[in-house]
């Protein structure tokens, strides 16, 4: 199972689109040591990456983000 949501470093994310993993920061799970690396990309092409301890943190973060662009 290929758990990358990029390639050779570049984002694997269609526009229009959000792509997302769970990954731990230790060997072991620990608390606090799970995060979600997280994609989304706009319907123009434009990528928002971020990095948060839930997947609903992070589209919090996309939220805010497109309310931010949308005021420019």
């Amino acid at each position: 199972m290929n758990d990358s949501i990029n390639h050779n470093g570049i984002s694997v994310c269609h526009d229009g689109k959000e792509n997302y993993v769970y990954f731990n920061l230790t060997p072991r799970p620990r608390p606090k040591s799970r995060y979600c690396q997280y994609d989304y990309r706009t319907t123009d092409g434009e990528l928002f990456s971020t990095v948060a301890p839930t997947l609903e943190k992070c589209r919090a973060r996309r939220d805010q983000w497109l309310i931010e662009r949308a005021k420019q």
